[in-house]
């Protein structure tokens, strides 16, 4: 270890008065967004599907969600999400867990829930281009993602949802 006036410092780091600069790549820039998924089941044991509008996954039905806004809560998040692009009013029954996913470039963190619809008049809104209640055999067919169905599955054997809670 030297210390001098001509830029060293003690550790040695920095010599001729500047401290190297290491570029950072832009995945560690990136940051995961928050965000609430639901998995939405009527009285006769459907689902409710959207067919997003816009990225990520344009034009693939999936479960509805969103982005969860600062300072709001993720069940708040998905109770807003389903009003927004469904029309529908619920309430969380039960966490599903959180899943991990990338898409597009970009890490989502999504709070999954089971949830009860107070009505079952959905349409589309907001983000959604298309709804559809749908039994759990018809997921293959309208090419809903693997990650989506282990979360539908997740959903449909929930205690809560045997219960009808």
């Amino acid at each position: 270890r030297q210390s001098s006036s001509r830029g060293r410092t003690r550790a040695g780091l920095a010599i001729g008065g500047r401290i190297p600069r290491v570029p950072v790549p832009p995945q560690a820039e990136r940051r995961a967004i928050v965000a609430a998924g639901a998995v939405v089941v009527d009285d006769e044991g459907r689902v409710l599907l959207v067919r997003r509008r816009h990225a990520p996954s344009a034009g693939e039905w999936t479960l509805p969600g969103g982005r969860v806004e600062a300072g709001e809560t993720p069940e708040a998040a998905i109770v807003r999400e389903l009003r927004e692009e469904t029309a529908l009013v619920a309430s969380v029954v039960a966490s599903l867990g959180v899943v991990t996913l990338e898409r597009e470039g970009a890490t989502y963190v999504i709070h999954e829930y089971l949830v009860r619809p107070d009505n079952h008049a959905a349409s589309a809104g907001d983000d959604a281009a298309e709804v559809r209640w749908v039994d759990d055999r018809e997921l293959a067919a309208l090419g809903v993602r693997s990650d989506a169905v282990a979360v539908i599955r997740r959903g449909l054997s929930h205690p809560a949802h045997a219960r009808g809670s």
